[in-house]
């Protein structure tokens, strides 16, 4: 999965495809380097970041994802979002995925993708996005992630998504320490365990930084160390800014679980 935020204010690339035709353009690159889904982005999530109305939202996302649906139709068109308002608007422009950091708790989020047959992405996050990294606790990080996730799980399947619609993401860095991020990845397996697809979302984020006191643009090394581990420890998507980078990295993985 390609990262593309068409935001001015994302904490990696914000203000970089802010233009549609810019936005379209990195789509192509990632697409060309081996990225199977494109996760596009309308609203910064990270701490701090301010909240965008439905109507700035739509205008940022909608022309995006109906030009490469377009272009790719057989590439899946990820939204990146919780209203449902968009939701509803992305998958009629093409959207083949809803990947909400909510997990579909927002009023009426579970009716828009229950009425539509796309996939969606269920995120676990303690608290909102612009106070989530204040202070964050929990007794069992693992076991607490896990138990919100199949709870949502359910939520869904009582509302009418089948569980082969349905991902689950532990959400790396919402809410969540250096040390919760550490154990969240280290019991990854437990995760694929859920009887649903897996998806992780490190690259770039601080959780490098912490380790290897590297600024947002020298964390690619440490993006593809954990996208690696991921991926050995039972992910099944992986959310990345550098896609031809992280897809060769894979391979090599790939390669020795082949034997």
């Amino acid at each position: 999965m390609g990262i593309l935020n068409v935001t001015p204010d994302s904490f990696s690339d914000g203000g970089h495809f802010f233009s549609s035709d810019n936005a379209v353009e990195q789509s192509r690159n990632m697409i060309a380097a081996g990225a199977a889904i494109i996760d596009i982005g309308g609203e910064s999530t990270r701490p701090g970041a301010q909240e965008v109305s439905i109507d700035e939202e739509r205008r940022r996302v909608l022309p995006v994802i109906k030009r490469l649906h377009k272009e790719f139709p057989d590439t899946i068109i990820s939204v990146d979002t919780s209203k449902p308002e968009i939701m509803s608007d992305a998958i009629d422009a093409g959207a083949g995925l809803v990947n909400d950091v909510n997990a579909l708790r927002q009023p009426g989020a579970l009716e828009a993708v229950a009425d539509s047959n796309v996939a969606v992405c269920l995120m676990h996050m303690q608290g909102q996005p612009r106070t989530m990294q204040d202070n964050p606790h929990y007794d069992n990080v693992v076991e607490e992630v896990k138990g919100f996730l199949q709870h949502r799980i359910e939520a869904c399947v009582a509302a009418g998504i089948k569980r082969n619609r349905i991902i689950i993401d532990p959400g790396f860095g919402f809410g969540k320490t250096l040390q919760h991020n550490l154990l969240l990845l280290k019991n990854l397996e437990k995760f694929k365990h859920m009887g649903v697809a897996l998806l992780v979302g490190m690259s770039r984020k601080s959780m490098i930084g912490t380790v290897l006191d590297k600024p947002v643009d020298e964390r690619l090394i440490g993006s593809i160390s954990l996208a690696t581990l991921s991926l050995w420890l039972g992910a099944n998507i992986l959310r990345v800014h550098d896609v031809a980078q992280t897809v060769e990295a894979l391979k090599i993985v790939n390669a020795v679980r082949s034997v």
